[in-house]
């Protein structure tokens, strides 16, 4: 009986001291943070590809949620109309030629990247740093090669060239006042014909059955003779790295690409595309590290097949079929940021009297 006491007495002890014990929390992720989301504007041609996103995702604990919202015209104006009550941390995609109305804006904080000394001063346009450059490319007239060939014309050689009869009626252009490659392209003419001549350029095409549209999109895919659309027009303002695209997503292989560009001296634009973290953000430390991360080397090289531009990061290694494919123009037209800023409404509205009324 004694025993059986003691015994009984033990267990309790034991069951007490269990009880008292501290407990062990499961193992695992369960108590892990949440990640923080990042919210990044966009214009409707950004596209990267989604294990470069899941790195940097995974590098900073984060979710990135992309709001495309128009071409860079579109894109811009939603982010000053929102401005007091920002809709992301971060925008991409505003260019040179609305630069300066963005910062004019002032939607865009100062960021000094350290990725930036690794970027050519040439991209460079903010020296306070609110738009940081990511990308670039050329604005160029695209010539259906096959085109060309069969009716032995000669490809223009110059700006001037496109407003000769044997040219009549071949062209597509996109309207500067809703597409950014429509504006890129009103912008070479101005460099090439001054503010004194562009006009009669413009007037001279006109009388050439030069064909306007509102979108880059309608322009390659439904009036370009050499896209899927197989349209009626063998030339459309598209950018020096679209004969690449041609060859990569070709249905079948293709030794070489069906479309070229026509690069002689301001008869493209050399357009900047850049990112910056937007006024009121609320996640800046993030958004920081995206931006570096938008300059690093592995979103810089997947850049050039999603979306057929340029890194401005010069470590970054070009694809094999963008170095043999893409052209750059030894001369680029450019205008400065200012100029343009001070002039855009007027030569928009001018152009629009000239070439749609």
């Amino acid at each position: 009986m004694k025993r059986n006491i003691l015994l009984v007495s033990f267990l309790l002890g034991v069951l007490l001291l269990a009880a008292c014990k501290p407990a062990v929390k499961p193992s695992g992720n369960g108590d892990a943070a949440e990640p923080q989301v990042l919210t990044v504007m966009t214009h409707d041609s950004f596209s990267v590809s989604e294990s470069v996103i899941s790195e940097f995702e995974t590098q900073n604990n984060a979710k990135v949620s992309f709001v495309q919202s128009g071409d860079a015209g579109q894109l811009l104006n939603r982010a000053i109309l929102s401005k007091d009550a920002p809709m992301a941390d971060v925008l991409y995609g505003v260019d040179n030629a609305f630069l300066s109305r963005a910062l004019a804006e002032d939607i865009f904080l100062s960021y000094d990247s350290p990725m930036l000394e690794q970027i050519p001063a040439e991209f460079k346009l903010d020296s306070r740093n609110r738009a940081l450059p990511v990308d670039y490319g050329d604005i160029c007239i695209n010539y259906d090669k096959a085109f060309f060939a069969e009716k032995g014309l000669v490809v223009p050689q110059s700006l001037g060239d496109l407003a000769k009869p044997e040219y009549a009626g071949l062209l597509v252009v996109e309207n500067p006042t809703t597409s950014s490659p429509g504006m890129g392209f009103l912008l070479a003419t101005i460099a090439e014909f001054g503010e004194d001549g562009f006009l009669d350029f413009w007037a001279d095409l006109r009388a050439n059955g030069v064909v306007v549209v509102n979108d880059w999109e309608t322009a390659y895919y439904t009036n370009f003779s050499a896209s899927s659309g197989r349209g009626s027009q063998p030339m459309v303002v598209s950018y020096g790295s679209s004969p690449p695209a041609e060859v990569i997503y070709a249905s079948e292989p293709l030794d070489d690409a069906p479309t070229a560009s026509l690069t002689g001296k301001n008869m493209c634009y050399r357009q900047v595309e850049f990112a910056g973290i937007l006024q009121g953000t609320q996640n800046r430390a993030l958004a920081e590290k995206f931006i570096d991360f938008m300059l690093g080397k592995s979103f810089q090289e997947d850049m050039p097949l999603q979306m057929f531009v340029y890194p401005v990061n010069p470590e970054a290694v070009l694809p094999d079929e963008f170095v043999k494919y893409a052209q750059q123009p030894a001369e680029p037209a450019s205008l400065d940021p200012d100029f343009i800023a001070a002039n855009r409404e007027k030569w928009i509205q001018t152009w629009d009297e000239t070439v749609l009324r």
